[in-house]
């Protein structure tokens, strides 16, 4: 079926490599992203191992990029990011890069140590130069006037209590904020002069002080001193000013310079680090001049791995690496090779869990089934457009986006998900032309399959338009002849947007729909699983499982699917009143209630038809419960009389496991059928009240500008379309959007879940790419480099 339905063909591969090519060709293969290591050192501490040394200093290096990419940050600098892959620097490099770190690490350090120095000099005199200019201000005052203290700050209280009243304080604010030079936050200060008498006060003083954490500052007595001291206290803080813009100018360039090529550090340094990583789980021989390595690798890359070696080797070594393909019986990984287009989809798969070795990959065909069950429920052409255009846009700017590296985590959601949005627009467009739904309103493209020329009036005569003006509702009998000219030949004919039994007509049509569709694509989830018996040549889950499986659910709810379509041709516009109820003869065929005189059969040898049908459907459960276990167990002890039991101790079986496993198999499957075949009924109420609230929407809100007959009717409408388009999108977009497709990714589960035994054990990890956080892994499994 080729690779792309099925998971990759994987090897275990040994690799030869010597000691000084070793970095290189790791770097290689890290560089193209197709292969696992093992852990060749399992029993060997993480602290014992060759390069633990090396990794230690890659970790220094990255926490020395960190404190500087704070600093950056901190200084609102811009981080330049061109999207460039930097290749990994040579062992030899690390030396100047841990220079080069160390250097600028010392260096903002030392600038940010002598900046606090400044600007905490800087701030006592700021404060002194407030504190002489208030202390002259309470001494120039004339006259002093009594205020009443309404509320008492704790500080006053206390000088006020332990000094018995026998002190004088005024206060005042500091209008300009001043700012801390350790936090750099800014803060509010007052200035205080307080007047005492005696050194046993000038101690409580100055203990109250220091408690409330408050600065002490000398105060002339005379003007004159006072004003010396403030043209001092100014001229010095001038010249801190000074010596503070150019610390700051130098800090700056210092950071800008460093933010060209940070990313780009960020990048050698974690590949540096994931090499050393990925040595640590190697072997090293007896010489000491040659490391033995074992990874999982697709067969189909095998020539790329082979290149990748040998430019590894170019690059460090005279001796060729040597790649061993080796044979075991252990069960490689999953890997499913991806792209930008279908690694969302393969995301949607394995969000329920990755499939085993080899197994059908339902991906591909995801890509069909998601956007079609999302647009089911979704179906409006006007919404259709505006998602197929806002995923169109994501698209075409995918490069300008990816270089821009946003840290918005919603958006980089949605981003990540664009192809699947466009797939869903594009699909939603089809199906609102199939339901004629275009923002709640219907389109008249070719005229309807309704006419009331020919209708009679019951009084007598043929309709007039005084009938029509004068009667709200009138019934189109598609009875009578002439009345009905055939179907709508694209969608659902137009008039059913004015008819008052539009929503009756509406559920049944799409119950019904939801239905069929719902039972397609549950057998199609069964009849992948054909796919892989054959494959792993496995007969018996053949004929004692899948076989059962599809015959119980055809005889059941494919009959139902057949049943509709049989009611469907069976039935005109005479007979249609009596046509029996689905419903109910689904349910009186399961419960073999015949004599129901309400509900007549639809044809005849009904009742014999539907009890074979039931009884083959109750006669592949104990097929698939009993018989494939008994099965089993023959098989086993046929195998351990062929073969000696004491040297094939693989052979083991336990018939008890094996007998609950089937058996919760068995009865998920049955019970899964009926309510899986109910979920699908999401389709038709997710349908339903999307165009609902679409045409509320469109009544509630639209309507009043366009029924305005005033003169200002044109910004009515303006400032009401603001409005409709705003709820639009906000509701009928994203919110509804959001709804339909967590209910697609729920119907995909049966899908995903019939035809596969899924496992979680296995992660394909590898410093795939080697980029430092890419959006999209290239390679399933592939981790990133910022994982380490």
């Amino acid at each position: 079926m080729g690779e792309l339905f099925r998971s990759e063909e994987m090897t275990l591969a040994q690799l030869f490599l010597q000691s000084e090519a070793a970095y290189c060709c790791v770097s290689e293969l890290g560089e193209l992203g197709m292969v696992q290591f093992r852990d060749l050192n399992p029993d060997v501490n993480v602290f014992q191992r060759k390069f633990v040394n090396e990794v230690r200093r890659c970790e220094e290096m990255d926490r020395k990029l960190r404190f500087v990419e704070k600093e950056i940050k901190k200084a609102n600098i811009p981080t330049v990011d061109t999207g460039e892959n930097p290749e990994v620097p040579f062992p030899r490099d690390m030396i100047d890069l841990e220079a080069t770190f160390e250097k600028l690490e010392n260096e903002l350090k030392e600038i940010n140590t002598n900046q606090e120095a400044l600007k905490k000099n800087f701030l006592e005199l700021t404060e002194l130069k407030h504190i002489l200019r208030r202390t002259q201000q309470f001494f120039d005052e004339v006259s002093l006037h009594i205020q009443i203290i309404t509320r008492i700050p704790t500080f006053e209280r206390m000088l006020w209590r332990v000094c018995r009243g026998n002190v004088f304080l005024r206060q005042a604010e500091i209008e300009d904020p001043l700012e801390d030079p350790t936090t750099g936050d800014q803060v509010h200060k007052s200035v205080f002069i307080i007047f005492f008498q005696g050194d046993q006060l000038k101690n409580r003083v100055k203990k109250i002080c220091e408690g409330f954490r408050a600065s002490l500052y000398p105060c002339p007595e005379t003007p004159q001193e006072r004003k010396e001291m403030a043209a001092g206290v100014n001229t010095r803080i001038d010249d801190l000013q000074m010596v503070l813009n150019q610390t700051e100018d130098h800090r700056q360039r210092v950071l800008q310079a460093a933010a060209k090529t940070m990313r780009v550090w960020f990048i050698k340094v974690r590949k540096m680090k994931a090499i050393y990583h990925t040595l640590n789980l190697c072997n090293i021989d007896v010489t000491q001049k040659c490391l033995i390595a074992e990874v999982w690798c697709p067969v189909s890359d095998l020539d790329s791995i082979q290149f990748a070696l040998r430019r590894g080797t170019r690059s460090g070594s005279t001796v060729p690496s040597i790649l061993n393909r080796m044979t075991t019986k252990q069960t490689p990984p999953t890997f499913n090779k991806t792209n930008k287009f279908t690694s969302g989809f393969q995301n949607i798969v394995d969000a329920y869990g990755i499939g085993n070795y080899r197994e059908i990959n339902p991906a591909p065909y995801t890509i069909i089934t998601f956007p079609f069950l999302f647009a089911v429920m979704f179906g409006d052409m006007g919404h259709g457009v505006l998602m197929t255009c806002a995923a169109l846009y994501l698209v075409l700017r995918e490069s300008r986006i990816l270089s821009q590296k946003t840290e918005n985590e919603m958006f980089n959601m949605v981003f990540a998900g664009r192809y699947i949005i466009l797939l869903m627009g594009i699909f939603s467009v089809y199906t609102g032309i199939i339901y004629n739904d275009c923002f709640s309103k219907s389109l008249n493209m070719f005229g309807s399959g309704w006419s009331v020329r020919p209708m009679f009036n019951p009084k007598g005569g043929n309709w007039t338009f005084e009938t029509l003006s004068e009667n709200k509702v009138l019934q189109l009998d598609p009875a009578v002849p002439g009345v009905f000219n055939g179907p709508y030949p694209l969608g659902i004919d137009p008039i059913w947007n004015i008819a008052t039994n539009k929503l009756t007509f509406l559920n049944s049509f799409k119950m019904k729909m939801s239905v069929i569709l719902g039972v397609i694509h549950m057998l199609f989830g069964v009849s992948l699983s054909l796919f892989n018996h054959l494959y792993f040549k496995k007969p018996l889950n053949i004929f004692l499982g899948f076989i059962p499986e599809i015959v119980f659910m055809s005889s059941l709810f494919g009959y139902l699917v057949l049943l509709v379509f049989y009611k469907w041709t069976a039935y005109d516009a005479l007979t249609s009143k009596d046509a029996p109820s689905l419903l109910i003869a689904f349910i009186n065929m399961c419960l073999f209630n015949y004599s129901d005189v309400t509900n007549k059969p639809l044809y005849r040898g009904q009742m014999g038809i539907q009890i074979m049908l039931v009884l083959i459907a109750l006669a592949c459960v104990p097929c698939m419960l009993i018989v494939k276990t008994m099965v089993l167990r023959r098989q086993h002890l046929w195998k351990k009389h062929l073969y000696n039991p004491d040297v094939h101790l693989s052979l083991q079986f336990d018939f008890g496991d094996v007998a609950v496993h089937q058996a919760i198999h068995t009865i998920e499957y049955c019970l899964g059928c009926i309510s899986n075949t109910a979920s699908y009924l999401r389709l038709w109420a997710l349908s339903l009240a999307h165009a609902q609230l679409s045409e509320v929407l469109w009544t509630m809100v639209m309507h009043l500008g366009l029924s305005s007959r005033s003169g200002g009717g044109f910004f009515g409408l303006s400032i009401i379309f603001s409005a409709f388009a705003t709820l639009t999108v906000c509701i009928l977009l994203i919110m509804e959007g959001l709804s339909a497709f967590l209910h697609a990714l729920r119907l995909h589960w049966f899908v995903s879940h019939t035809h596969t035994h899924t496992h979680t054990e296995d992660f394909w990890l590898c410093i795939c790419s080697l980029q430092l956080c890419p959006a999209q892994p290239t390679h399933r499994f592939c981790s990133c480099l910022c994982s380490f």
